[in-house]
Formats: C-alpha cells, sequence, structure tokens
C-alpha cells in the first residue's frame, strides 16, 4: 500500500506492507511433487482419465470410518441419479487423487469432493455433495451456505476428530 503526501515543492511516497495476519493465504488446487524419481508430476493431468469417460464427480471418504461408511450408504439410497461417484482416500485412485486436491495423500481427516476441474474439502465438500443428490438436500444446502465457513468447518473438525470414538471403526472397507 502507498500514500503520495505532499512534502514542501514536492511529494513524498509512505510506503507500508500489510501485516502478515490480514494476508489472505492461496489454497492450490493441485501441487506439484516430486516423484519417485525426482521430477515433478502433474496430479490434475496425471487423473484426468477419472473424467474423460465419466464426469460424475467422486467423492473420497474414508474407508474405515463407521460415520464415513454410513453417510456414503445415505448418499447412495437418495441419490436415485447416480449423480455422484465413491472412492476410498485409502485406495490407490483415492490418493492420486487427494494429491490432485493439493493435500497429502495419507491425510485422511477430511471428506473430499472432486470435480473435473474443482476440488472440495470438509463442509464446502457436504454441501457440495447436498447440491448433487436429491430434494430436500440442495434447497438446505442453500441456506446452509449462509452460515460462515469457519462456523462450519468448526462444527465439521470437531465431529471428524471424535469420528471413531463416537461411531467407531471397522478393519476395512464396506462399500
Amino acid at each position: 500500500m502507498a500514500l503520495l503526501v505532499p512534502v514542501g515543492g514536492g511529494c513524498a511516497r509512505l510506503s507500508a506492507s500489510l501485516p502478515a495476519h490480514t494476508r489472505r493465504p492461496v489454497k492450490p488446487l493441485a501441487t506439484l511433487r516430486p516423484s519417485a524419481r525426482g521430477d515433478t508430476v502433474d496430479w490434475v493431468g496425471a487423473t484426468s482419465s477419472f473424467f474423460e469417460q465419466d464426469s460424475r464427480p467422486i467423492m473420497l471418504f474414508d474407508g474405515v470410518c463407521n460415520l464415513c461408511n454410513g453417510g456414503v450408504k445415505f448418499v447412495r439410497s437418495i441419490d436415485h441419479n447416480r449423480r455422484i461417484r465413491f472412492e476410498a482416500l485409502q485406495s490407490e485412485a483415492g490418493k492420486e487423487l487427494l494429491m490432485r486436491s493439493g493435500r497429502r495423500p495419507d491425510d485422511i481427516s477430511s471428506v473430499v469432493l472432486v470435480e473435473k476441474g474443482r476440488s472440495f474439502i470438509k463442509s464446502e465438500a457436504v454441501l457440495r455433495i447436498m447440491h448433487h443428490i436429491d430434494l430436500p438436500f440442495p434447497q438446505l444446502a442453500f441456506f446452509l451456505q449462509f452460515v460462515p465457513l469457519f462456523i462450519r468447518d468448526f462444527a465439521y473438525d470437531n465431529l471428524a476428530d471424535s469420528r471413531y470414538n463416537i461411531f467407531g471403526q471397522t478393519d476395512s472397507c464396506e462399500i
């Protein structure tokens, strides 16, 4: 930020940078990570085959979490037009799609919805899933989007952090 201030017969330029806490961090859609050979991998390009034949979004979920498995079963039961595909975060395809979304391949802390050109995590993923399924969920998602993101994600994080303690887990993916 710069400000011109008249001084004597001329102008002086005053400049100040914004404090670090006011700068908004940029979250990448996808990152380039070194592969085992040392070169970089374009994860968006590497996973584009997931959307060549089928453009439906892919919901990534924790395959051993009972809450997550229940959520997938619920979405499948009300998604009569089959608008969403499903993949466990722990699968090889799930790990590749996580990297496409700019997340670590071992990060199972959040549901992720991967669309052809964009990825959503936490409460935004849940709202986006609600947009894709049948009534009344798109309307409910419309109203929930007005709840500030930090409040939605706070609630999401609290549930996600205790999901194994409350709902338990299985040894393998049931879906």
